[in-house]
């Protein structure tokens, strides 16, 4: 009998053992088979027969009636080996199933990762939208309070350039418009600062307005070289320019409203005639230009022009 060694001793063993339930299988069929056959001729009626037949068949019976109990007891442990046995050969002989629990754990274990990154990925968006949905809110609330700023700011810029505006309204109100709104003509024309010769002081101030020229001067550098406050000063200049003696222009002057004034008619000094001879002339009554006694042809005159002009060079 030729015999293949099998590549496989898995194989080589299941072999084995389907030979063996074979034989196992074949005797208990002939054995189930040969106590049925004894049964029922047991339970079948006697016939008649010789005696040496019924010697034969009664020896037999009583072999066999011994022999029933004994098989009967080995079937019983038998029949429990039998159907273990057919499980067995049933098991073996069927056809290899594809490990399906395995695949449908595969398969459930990927399903169950598709269903698990679907999650990932759904939270992850839901996240997202949340963070957008967040960030457009603080976009939005930062734009409002940019606009809220803004106009914050356009209203203080607004608020600043009306107060601008007003201080420079009331810059450009003088103290001196105030007092010509408060006073009247007779007030102005009629000030006096007490203990003060107000001619030789209007004087004064003409003098030294003359020595500026017609630029003129500020009016507070002329108050501080009379040393004169800012009131008295400016209704002194009040009382001369409604004289006639004086104009006051409005100018701009460090940021502040103030007035130059400028010499408009210079007062008639006698100084300069005071040691003339003329004034105490004998014969002035008979001075004229084409007379024998005249100024071109006077040495009084002549001698008195030569001192001043001495006196003014020491000067």
């Amino acid at each position: 009998m030729n015999t293949t060694k099998s590549s496989n001793p898995k194989s080589s063993k299941t072999q084995t053992s389907a030979c063996l339930l074979d034989c196992d299988l074949t005797y208990l069929s002939k054995l189930v088979r040969q106590l049925t056959r004894i049964i029922d001729n047991n339970s079948r009626n006697p016939r008649q027969e010789s005696d040496f037949m019924v010697e034969k068949k009664n020896e037999l019976e009583n072999s066999e009636s011994q022999k029933i109990p004994n098989m009967k007891n080995k079937l019983k442990q038998l029949k429990p080996r039998l159907n273990v046995t057919r499980k067995k050969k049933t098991k073996q002989y069927s056809k290899p199933q594809p490990k399906k629990p395995e695949a449908g754990k595969a398969e459930v274990k990927k399903k169950a990762e598709v269903k698990k990154k679907a999650e990932v990925k759904k939270k992850a968006e839901v996240k997202k939208k949340a963070e957008a949905k967040k960030k457009a809110e603080a976009k939005k609330k930062a734009e409002v309070k940019k606009k809220a700023e803004a106009k914050k700011k356009a209203e203080e810029a607004k608020r600043k350039e009306e107060e601008a505006k007003r201080k420079e309204e009331e810059a450009k109100i003088t103290y001196e418009e105030e007092l010509e709104k408060q006073l009247t003509e007779e007030e102005i024309t009629g000030f006096q600062i007490d203990k003060t010769n107000m001619d030789r002081l209007a004087n004064r101030v003409c003098e030294i307005i003359i020595s500026y020229g017609t630029d003129g001067m500020i009016q507070t550098e002329l108050w501080k070289k009379l040393k004169l406050s800012s009131r008295d000063g400016s209704r002194l200049a009040l009382k001369l320019e409604r004289l006639g003696m004086i104009t006051r222009e409005k100018i701009l002057e460090k940021g502040r409203w103030t007035y130059k004034l400028i010499i408009r008619k210079a007062p008639v000094s006698t100084i300069s005639i005071e040691d003339a001879p003329c004034l105490v002339c004998p014969v002035e009554t008979k001075c004229a230009l084409n007379n024998d006694i005249s100024p071109k042809t006077c040495q009084y005159i002549e001698d008195w022009v030569f001192v001043e002009l001495k006196t003014n060079k020491s000067k």
